[in-house]
């Protein structure tokens, strides 16, 4: 059987992952759809949908998926053009909600994928799975100009809350409370800190290192 699922699509930072399995053999393919199909002009013309047939298609050809075998698809809307291609083709395929083994394979491709993009462990551990929009949002704040070319910027969401004014100001810490540098990752210690402000539905507050 051949199970076919995503991540990421809800993820402001980074692309999808397509991620494509068969459970008997434990194969297992996948690729990220670039973060070039989430402009503004492509995400409204939903080119990201079509790229997630095309690799999807890529893969079965690959594994040489004949039209018995059975395929398990992501009942989700990024799937829509594949599950026309595999009806119009006549592929022996359903919509369902897939679960393991390419469930926990595919978050943790995302996840991984999330790490090299530069977000931490621990920050990903405090957003949760999926990544909560506002969250990642100040993440994106801590380190603007380097960070917006991350996100998926066609979003409704980013265009509303991606260019916002935003305040620096420096202070001091005098009581360790645990506070974390949104753009190292790193512990915060006593003394200055930089504090970045920002509105987007509430007040948004970021520490970061004086030296990053």
């Amino acid at each position: 059987m051949i199970q076919i699922d995503d991540a990421g699509s809800g993820s402001l930072i980074g692309g999808t992952c397509i991620g494509v399995m068969r459970v008997e053999t434990n194969e297992y393919h996948y690729d990220i759809i670039p973060l070039t199909y989430y402009t503004e002009d492509n995400f409204s013309k939903k080119l990201y949908l079509h790229k997630a047939a095309e690799i999807s298609i890529g893969f079965l050809d690959q594994m040489k998926v004949d039209k018995n075998e059975e395929i398990h698809v992501c009942r989700g809307y990024m799937f829509d053009y594949l599950r026309e291609y595999l009806k119009t083709n006549g592929y022996n395929y359903k919509s369902t909600k897939i679960l393991n083994p390419l469930q926990d394979r595919i978050e943790n491709t995302f996840e991984n994928y999330a790490l090299s993009l530069g977000l931490s462990k621990r920050f990903l551990s405090y957003t949760k799975y999926p990544f909560h929009f506002h969250r990642l949002l100040k993440w994106v704040y801590a380190d603007y100009d380097n960070r917006r070319k991350l996100c998926k910027t066609g979003w409704k969401s980013f265009i509303k809350y991606g260019s916002l004014r935003f305040d620096e100001s420096y202070s001091e810490i005098t009581k360790n409370k645990n506070i974390f540098c949104l753009k190292c990752g790193e512990k915060i210690d006593n003394g200055p800190v930089k504090i970045i402000k920002f509105k987007s539905n509430f007040l948004n507050v970021i520490y970061v290192h004086v030296k990053c």
